[in-house]
């Protein structure tokens, strides 16, 4: 995945990986680590990728029956995924509307979040973090119908799932505002002790993260976004991903 942050990404950027286990080592189990799924520990392009082919065969479009997740280099970019496969600039153009409302019917659902995978290392680094003994909490924009689906996906890829130590976060309906429903997120973590570190890839969630937890250490995953235009926080640190 190309993403515009990379060249944030320091050389040594693994050593923050090692610090967040540290320090969540040393809060004797008061501490709270923070993880957004999409794009941060999930990749879901796979889920992508499907639905465009079968929008290709209920549509008869051949071209479309092709596309797979390396065709999304763009973020979540539908009208580049159609192009990157062989459609015309035109054509991908032309049916973008539909193709975009038949996206937002599935990609939202437990049936289509079970073919997501893991970002790099994400797996054996998350149950490094159950390791310490502080509480995993993930944040997440995706709301509660996709509980089962999202818990599903985590054991799939053998990563710690809710229970214990571990929590997840979701908005009650999809209509909620992603950003707002994280901020208010970030009280509920206040309550469940001192946040250590928070891993997000949307700039704007991160920077959150990073002016409400000034101790904290705010870590932004470089693989894709929703495109906003944003600045990230000069305290932000740039992650490729988790294999250190």
């Amino acid at each position: 995945m190309r993403n515009e942050f990379e060249h944030r990404i320091a050389v040594e950027w693994h050593k923050t990986l090692e610090r967040t286990l540290e320090l969540a080592s040393q809060s004797q189990g008061k501490g709270v680590l923070v993880f957004d799924l999409d794009s941060t520990v999930f990749d879901n392009r796979p889920r992508q990728a499907r639905i465009v082919r079968e929008y290709g065969a209920q549509k008869n479009l051949p071209v479309l029956t092709k596309v797979q997740s390396f065709h999304f280099t763009n973020g979540w970019d539908l009208k580049h995924a159609c192009t990157a496969v062989g459609m015309p600039d035109d054509d991908a153009e032309s049916i973008f509307r539909d193709l975009k409302n038949f996206w937002g019917a599935r990609f939202f659902t437990t049936p289509y979040c079970r073919d997501d995978i893991e970002i790099v290392g994400a797996p054996r680094y998350l149950h490094a973090c159950v390791k310490t003994g502080a509480k995993l909490v993930y944040v997440t924009g995706r709301h509660e119908e996709m509980r089962a689906g999202s818990i599903e996906a985590m054991a799939r890829c053998g990563m710690p799932v809710p229970g214990g130590q571990v929590s997840l976060m979701m908005k009650p309906t999809l209509r909620e505002s992603d950003d707002a429903y994280k901020r208010v997120a970030h009280q509920l973590l206040e309550e469940m002790g001192t946040v250590i570190a928070a891993f997000d890839n949307e700039p704007t969630h991160v920077n959150d993260y990073a002016t409400r937890f000034p101790n904290c250490l705010p870590v932004h995953l470089a693989t894709d976004h929703s495109g906003r235009p944003v600045t990230l926080d000069e305290r932000v640190i740039s992650i490729p991903h988790f294999a250190w």
